[in-house]
């Protein structure tokens, strides 16, 4: 039999061994997975610590209210724009597409003054509009309906990742 420890036989074997210990090594573990919300909360935080840099942005705009009717959309009315599924109860807005070139993207994180909590931006408007979110209200149509139209305080903040990217998390309080 030929020496292996010479040449790139023996790295391959090197290689195969590292693999299956490494294997059994992590075949005892239980499951620890850490919930998405966790790993996302914990990658916005040590982005934003690591620039420091950040720019909270308060603008007046219109806002009216949507629902997840079929009558209200084209397609699938619980589907946003960016493929995220719409429930009753949760907090989210659709914005104008300027207001999105602004900062406010995908999963940006808004307050809006009078109303409880935080929303996400997890739908978009028609690039007709100006300035202008709607407010997702289940499929509670008289609910959309009394919101009606209304000129809203919006406030977020607009913080920038070390790649340069722009990403948004609400105030606090």
């Amino acid at each position: 039999m030929k020496n292996i420890h010479n040449g790139w036989h023996g790295y391959i074997l090197l290689l195969v061994a590292v693999l299956l210990i490494g294997g059994c090594a992590d075949s005892h573990r239980t499951s620890d997975v850490t919930p998405p919300e966790a790993i996302a909360a914990a990658e916005k935080k040590d982005l934003f610590e690591l620039t420091g840099v950040g720019t909270k942005r308060t603008m007046m705009v219109t806002a009216s209210a949507y629902n997840s009717l079929r009558g209200q959309t084209s397609g699938d009315p619980s589907i946003a724009a960016w493929g995220d599924k719409l429930h009753p109860g949760m907090k989210a807005i659709a914005v104008s597409r300027d207001l999105q070139k602004m900062g406010l993207g995908h999963r940006a994180e808004v307050r809006i003054k009078g109303l409880p909590g935080t929303y996400l931006v997890l739908d978009r408007m028609h690039h007709r509009w100006r300035k202008k979110i709607d407010i997702y209200m289940g499929v509670d149509r008289s609910k959309a309906m009394r919101w009606g139209k209304r000129n809203v305080e919006i406030t977020w903040f607009e913080k920038q990742n070390v790649a340069g990217n722009v990403q948004q998390i609400a105030p606090e309080g």
